[in-house]
């Protein structure tokens, strides 16, 4: 019997890394929080979809694609998506219909598989409402002036994941000061509506559902009192995560909501936090119009680990343009056999072990890099490893780069570029003019190769050339 790899994930809630035991093997569930849909998603939206793309591969290949439930949820109701309406005469529906295609899209062209269920808000504002009722009855909330609040102070663990004490947040947080409000940190469940916004029948009048309980009752609706895991970004810890502890707690008691509590840190932009007065502000989709490819974008987010800020750079990204390339030709190299050879469900034991000690992509993409050369000197089977690792880490292993990246490696050639020929010409012309001391002869070759688009380094031990995002093969024609 093949034993499951130990996984391991670091709890937002205990503060501690632990090992991953899932409620139930048959069924492993996760919850991550969506977006609001009224806008683009930026750059920094992506961090998590690709955090927990890369945990759901890992689980779906532990337990079995059958046995892992990942639910991302749409927020189709809130004062932004509102507003926007107002602002462009559009009505509500045009504009999360519009929004959550291009969320779709962009999240696609970045590498993610979809989610098995994508729930939106207002497919459940029956289930919110029960749940509002729940907590009514049991003492956790109360109706005042058509709103419904949560009452804060009747859960005593409210503030265990953020580790902060409800004196302290009252004394450190801005917070809505209502007069229908008990206490100051009580948040709504439950608000009005007039005839311009959106608005449900309830027992407390024509309304709307607060941010919070919309989660709450979708992760209970579709995975139940207790799942395994819940995410999102650490902006999101406080309050959005804390006040769905605190009314799924309440609403079921027997529960334990999430067990495990997974949290990534935020994004800067070359070193600065993303702001659009800095000018330094992108959505996905601004970087995919600029011709920057979906899986350079996925390697530069997995380049470091998702608990640790990341800064994205222009250089980061020609540099992961530049290793992608070189896997991909690599992988070309064997291309008959891999074809042959693919299976989709066997990645290298290596790329798993680094993957379940805490999704340490870094450590991932180092060692797909060795693995990368290992199998440049020894093509053969350690190609077919290199396509599994590729397509395991979500860079599909035969698709058309030629699409993404402008140019076909057999553009013109009619077969695979193989630069190995000519870092071999291109050593033994310089090791002939050491002697000679006429070095024109490696100049023209580094010249051409230049003009190719293709990048050089040399020293006394060999020549060393990779493929630029420029490279063109048809230059290489006047070398053969």
């Amino acid at each position: 019997m093949t034993t499951k790899p130990v996984i391991r994930l670091r709890n937002s809630m205990t503060r501690k890394t632990e090992d991953f035991t899932p409620i139930d093997e048959n069924d492993v569930r996760m919850y991550l929080c969506g977006p609001t849909v009224y806008d683009r998603a930026h750059l920094g939206n992506a961090r998590n979809v690709i955090m927990f793309d890369v945990l759901f591969r890992l689980l779906r290949h532990v337990y079995g694609q059958d046995h892992v439930t990942y639910v991302r949820n749409f927020t189709d109701v809130d004062d932004k998506i509102n507003a926007r309406a107002a602002e462009t005469g559009r009505s509500i529906s045009d504009i999360t219909e519009e929004t959550i295609g291009w969320y779709l899209e962009d999240m696609a062209a970045l590498g993610n598989l979809e989610p098995t269920h994508m729930p939106r808000a207002t497919q459940y504002i029956p289930e919110m409402i029960a749940m509002i009722e729940d907590l009514i009855a049991k003492g956790h909330a109360y109706a005042a002036e058509g709103h419904v609040l949560f009452d804060v102070r009747s859960y005593e663990e409210y503030g265990k994941l953020s580790g902060r004490s409800v004196d302290d947040m009252i004394a450190g947080a801005r917070v809505e000061v209502a007069p229908y409000k008990r206490d100051p940190m009580d948040f709504v469940l439950w608000k009005p509506s007039g005839d311009d916004l959106p608005g449900w029948d309830s027992p407390w009048g024509r309304g709307r559902p607060g941010w919070h309980i919309e989660c709450s009752a979708m992760s209970y609706a579709l995975l139940g009192e207790s799942f395994d895991i819940h995410g999102g970004g650490n902006d999101l810890m406080f309050p959005h995560h804390e006040n769905e502890v605190a009314q799924s707690c309440c609403a079921h008691p027997k529960g334990d909501f999430a067990r495990i509590w997974m949290h990534n840190e935020m994004l800067l932009v070359e070193g600065k936090k993303m702001s659009k007065s800095l000018g330094n502000f992108f959505t996905v989709r601004d970087l995919l119009d600029q011709g920057v490819p979906g899986e350079v974008i996925r390697f530069v987010f997995l380049s470091t680990h998702y608990g640790k800020p990341m800064d994205w750079t222009q250089k980061k990204a020609d540099e992961a343009e530049k290793t992608l390339l070189t896997w991909k030709h690599i992988v070309d190299q064997e291309r008959d056999l891999v074809t042959r050879e693919f299976t989709a469900n066997t990645p290298p034991k290596e790329i798993v072990e680094a993957l379940a000690d805490d999704l340490n992509t870094s450590l991932a993409l180092t060692r797909t890099g060795q693995l990368a050369k290992q199998a440049k000197a020894s093509g053969g089977a350690k190609c077919v490893e290199l396509a599994e690792a590729l397509h395991f880490l979500g860079f599909e292993h035969d698709k058309d780069w030629s699409v993404s990246y402008g140019y076909s490696l057999e553009k013109t050639l009619g077969q695979p570029v193989n630069l190995e020929d000519y870092e071999t010409v291109l050593f033994n012309e310089w090791k002939t003019a050491k002697k000679s001391k006429d070095f024109s002869k490696v100049d023209e070759l580094k010249a051409m190769l230049v003009a190719a688009g293709v990048e050089i380094r040399m020293n006394q031990d060999g020549v060393t050339l990779e493929f630029s995002k420029d490279f063109d093969p048809s230059k290489l024609e006047a070398l053969k």
